[in-house]
């Protein structure tokens, strides 16, 4: 007997909040349940806050379910308060459409769009943007209680700041998209990340007051890091599934120097290997952890990338730090100057002249094996004719060629 894909989200510690969790485990075990997931389009790519939700949806059709991918084309133009102490920009059809694109050819590598309970892709917009507003307020609008909305977390937070009438009509959006595709595609599960707990349960309250079915909400944990902070972010700023915002070997990089902390976590939420496989990796604490960073750098960059760049990246990354230059990664120099200040900020390893100056005074550049010592230092005429090794802390090692 296949196993309950809701044993397999719950081992691996996926789920923050759900309701009616008996009914939804006999639903998941006894048939095929189409769910979805939203996912906010002002982007022209997904980027590692999105890497979980993206492996429960694998695990979840692996198990035999079927994923609805529900773009927010509606909803991004007038944007969600969830987790925000602003007002979204507003996004136009065409860089909405172009940016869907984007996203089904990224989580194409996560779960199929073809075959057996194949993902289907949709957009709100095809039915918000028709809305009669006086039909909405009378269909759904009736549903709910001011009162109740104002106590929901993502009104709270905004509140503060101002709320606006145009956010505060999210949920009741939000919960109308999940009745649409309840009706359309017999949908009877919305996943989410778990600052989204209040608009999904909106959704699946509407269905059981509308229609008299049941419905389920589950969120799962957000990706944070053992300090409670969001992962994925860094000071150049989102680690991007697209390989042109953010190169093969800087995902790769990013996981290898994950927190020790935060290396168990990152391999049950963000790889196939099986548990027991994981705890046995990360049983010490100690130099042996590295071992399981580039295990866990290797599987998501091959997750992402496919095989051959993971390959790649995990020889990069050796002959970096083992002075290997053959292979070590290559950047282009993309500057006239000499001086070694300019050069890090045109090659993007710091934002800033000021960060840049901040580095060098602490003794966080060498070049060619020599420690950067003033602002004022540059590279010679040779090393811009041949390049040379550029060191920024103890975690980036590049060569820079002319």
């Amino acid at each position: 007997m296949a196993k309950n894909a809701l044993d397999t989200l719950k081992e691996r510690g996926y789920i923050r909040q759900t309701v009616f969790e008996e009914d939804l485990y006999k639903l998941l075990g006894s048939e095929s349940v189409t769910f979805y997931v939203g996912f906010d389009p002002t982007a022209d790519s997904l980027h590692v806050g999105h890497f979980l939700a993206l492996m429960a949806m694998s695990r979840l059709q692996k198990a035999g379910h079927k994923p609805i991918v529900l773009i927010g084309g509606g909803t991004a133009m007038i944007g969600d308060p969830s987790g925000r102490s602003d007002l979204r920009t507003m996004m136009t059809k065409e860089t909405i459409d172009h940016n869907c694109e984007c996203f089904k050819k990224q989580m194409s590598k996560f779960f199929s769009f073809e075959g057996p309970n194949a993902a289907i892709m949709v957009n709100n917009a095809d039915w918000l943007l028709e809305l009669n507003y006086v039909d909405f307020l009378r269909e759904i609008g009736v549903h709910f209680s001011v009162n109740k909305m104002l106590t929901a977390e993502c009104f709270k937070i905004r509140m503060e700041k101002g709320l606006t009438f145009l956010e505060f009509n999210y949920m009741l959006m939000q919960a109308y998209d999940f009745l649409v595709l309840n009706r359309k595609y017999g949908c009877k599960l919305q996943c989410g990340g778990d600052d989204q707990w209040s608009n999904i349960l909106a959704g699946a309250d509407l269905i059981r007051r509308k229609e008299g079915q049941a419905a389920y909400a589950l969120t799962f944990e957000l990706l944070t890091t053992s300090e409670g902070k969001k992962m994925g972010k860094t000071q150049k700023g989102a680690i991007w599934l697209d390989e042109n915002k953010t190169s093969p070997y800087d995902f790769y990089q990013y996981f290898r120097n994950v927190d020790d902390a935060d290396v168990n976590k990152c391999l049950r939420f963000l790889t196939y290997l099986d548990l027991d496989t994981i705890n046995e990796l990360t049983k010490y604490q100690d130099e042996r952890i590295n071992k399981a960073k580039e295990i866990l750098a290797y599987e998501v960059t091959k997750i992402v990338h496919g095989e051959e760049k993971a390959l790649q990246a995990r020889q990069q990354a050796r002959a970096a730090f083992s002075g290997d230059e053959d292979n070590m990664p290559k950047m282009k120099l993309t500057t006239d100057s000499n001086l070694i200040i300019d050069i890090l900020v045109s090659l993007n390893l710091t934002k800033s002249k000021s960060e840049a100056k901040r580095l060098i005074e602490g003794g966080g550049v060498t070049i060619d094996g020599q420690r950067v010592k003033t602002i004022d230092d540059e590279i010679t005429p040779e090393q811009r004719q041949n390049g040379f090794t550029l060191h920024k802390g103890k975690k980036t090692r590049i060569k820079v060629i002319s």
